[in-house]
C-alpha cells in the first residue's frame, strides 16, 4: 500500500495500491511512513509518487465511503475526515523538504496531497490535476480551501475551487500549481535532482520545521492582519 525507501539522503514515498484512492487504512499507511522519516536527523528530502502509470491518486474512496461495512479494509468510517486532514497538516510541516512527483492523475485527496508538498513536479504528457468536489456535490471544507489558497496563485485558485478545473501538466505549470514538469521517464531524475538540491536545507530539521509553522501554521506570517511595513518598523513586537 505504501512503501518507503532511503537512498543517501533522498526518502523515496512510492503509493502503491492501483488508483491510490483515500479511506483510514491508506491514512494509517501513510502516517507510519512520516514516523520512519521522523525519527531520523540531519539532511534529507522526501519524494513522494505512485507506482502506478495512470493514477498518483484518484481521491476518495467512494465505494468504502458509501457502504463502510462492505469494504471493512478501508478501516474506521467516522475518524477518517480528522485523521486525513491531520495527516495533510502534517505532510505541509514535514521537517525535511517535500517533493511530489505527480506521474498521474491527481484528483480531490490526490491533490490536496500534492498541495502539501513544498514543490510539485507534473507529468507534461498525460494526466490532470482536479478538485473534483462540486463535481461530486460536496462542499470543500474550510481546512481544504485555506491548502488552496495557500499553495495555488490567485488567479488560479477560484478556477480550481469553484469551477473544478482540469488542469494538465503543461496548464498548470503556467499557472504556477506546480514547479516543474517533463514525460512520465523523465520525472523520477527530475524529482530525485530536486530532493538532492534542496536537501542541505533540513540539515538542521528543527529550524527547517519551524519556519513551516510560521508559514502555514497558527496565526501564519502570510495571515497576519498588519502590513509587512508596520511589521518591519516594529520588528521587536514579531520575534521568533
Amino acid at each position: 500500500m505504501i512503501e518507503l525507501e532511503k537512498k543517501e539522503s533522498i526518502y523515496h514515498l512510492y503509493m502503491n495500491a492501483g488508483e491510490n484512492r483515500w479511506n483510514t487504512s491508506f491514512v494509517r499507511k501513510f502516517s507510519e511512513a512520516l514516523d520512519e522519516i521522523e525519527k531520523d536527523e540531519g539532511p534529507g528530502a522526501l519524494v513522494t509518487s505512485s507506482k502506478d502509470p495512470k493514477f498518483f491518486s484518484n481521491g476518495l474512496d467512494l465505494d468504502w465511503m458509501q457502504d463502510p461495512e462492505g469494504h471493512s479494509e478501508g478501516g474506521d468510517r467516522e475518524v477518517f475526515g480528522e485523521e486525513f486532514m491531520y495527516l495533510m497538516g502534517r505532510i505541509i510541516t514535514l521537517p525535511i523538504p517535500s517533493i511530489c512527483a505527480i506521474n498521474g492523475h491527481a484528483f480531490g485527496a490526490g491533490f490536496m496531497l500534492a498541495l502539501s508538498h513544498d514543490i510539485r513536479l507534473m507529468r507534461e504528457d498525460r494526466g490532470f490535476i482536479c478538485a473534483n468536489e462540486m463535481q461530486l456535490g460536496f462542499k470543500i471544507p474550510r481546512p481544504e480551501l485555506a491548502l488552496f489558497r495557500h499553495k495555488i496563485p490567485a488567479n488560479s485558485f477560484f478556477e480550481t475551487v469553484q469551477l473544478s478545473k482540469r488542469w494538465t501538466g503543461e496548464a498548470a505549470f503556467a499557472a504556477g500549481i506546480v514547479q516543474g514538469k517533463g514525460s512520465f521517464e523523465e520525472l523520477p531524475d527530475i524529482a530525485i535532482k530536486k530532493a538532492e538540491e534542496l536537501a542541505p536545507l533540513a540539515k538542521d530539521r528543527k529550524h527547517y520545521a519551524a519556519q513551516k509553522e510560521m508559514l502555514y501554521g497558527e496565526n501564519a506570517a502570510i495571515n497576519l492582519n498588519h502590513g509587512p511595513a508596520h511589521m518591519l518598523k516594529n520588528s521587536k513586537k514579531f520575534e521568533v
